[in-house]
């Protein structure tokens, strides 16, 4: 999952960004309001954390003409004000959700999965390519009717690969998105974690559906969904 986040407080901004991408979202950052504008419309974000208070231009603002452009979006506001009609601005303007600061992390995150989980429901809900499924909205991973345990990197790697399954995509595209651009992310980092995926995925159910294109990247094979009995 690819979240943008809009703060100009350098340590507020920066703490989000740890807490989030250990939790295994990639997070790009904006420090005022017409940047987070441009990011938002040039790259497809799963969701928009996005302070009120900005310079350049106002989150109000940034919400306002990011809906006449983009609908779908899920966006989470953030202020230090404390009042209804703040956030009845906000959701008025077109926000899903507000948080007041000072908030907890744990708070925040519980947050975006919500709305994440809210926004799955307008699109398939279960990723998949054979007898393997993926379920974004409850971070749960299947092959056939076994649950797989996967790390935060490893759910996004597989996601990564599944919406692009029957594709060839590069190394750099995947330390892009499963990781962050800005991260200084070889080539090794990348063939590791196919190994740790390898070996969850493919290998113990007979399967070999990660392959490697040789000089290009990675390719998860687009197979025939089968029938299976998915846990509820």
């Amino acid at each position: 999952m690819r979240v943008l986040l809009v703060e100009d407080d350098l340590a507020i901004s920066a703490a989000i960004a740890r807490g989030l991408e250990a939790e295994g979202f990639v997070t790009d950052a904006a420090r005022d309001g017409v940047s987070g504008l441009w990011m938002a419309q040039e790259t497809e974000f799963d969701v928009v954390v996005l302070d009120i208070m900005l310079p350049g231009m106002s989150g109000y603002e940034v919400c306002r003409r990011l809906r006449q452009v983009n609908t779908h979006v899920p966006i989470l506001m953030l202020t230090a004000k404390d009042g209804e009609f703040d956030e009845a601005d906000a959701l008025d303007l077109g926000a899903d959700d507000y948080l007041t600061k000072p908030f907890s992390f744990v708070v925040l995150l519980a947050r975006l999965r919500a709305l994440l989980r809210r926004n799955s429901a307008t699109r398939e809900p279960l990723l998949g390519s054979g007898d393997l499924r993926l379920d974004p909205s409850r971070a749960l991973c299947w092959r056939g009717n076994v649950e797989i345990a996967l790390t935060a990197r490893e759910f996004a790697l597989t996601e990564f690969l599944l919406r692009r399954k029957g594709h060839v995509v590069s190394r750099a595209a995947i330390a892009e998105h499963v990781w962050n651009a800005d991260l200084d992310i070889d080539s090794n980092v990348v063939e590791v974690y196919i190994g740790y995926l390898r070996k969850k995925l493919d290998r113990p159910f007979a399967a070999s559906d990660i392959s490697t294109v040789r000089g290009l990247g990675y390719r998860l094979e687009d197979r025939p969904l089968t029938v299976i009995d998915i846990p509820k």
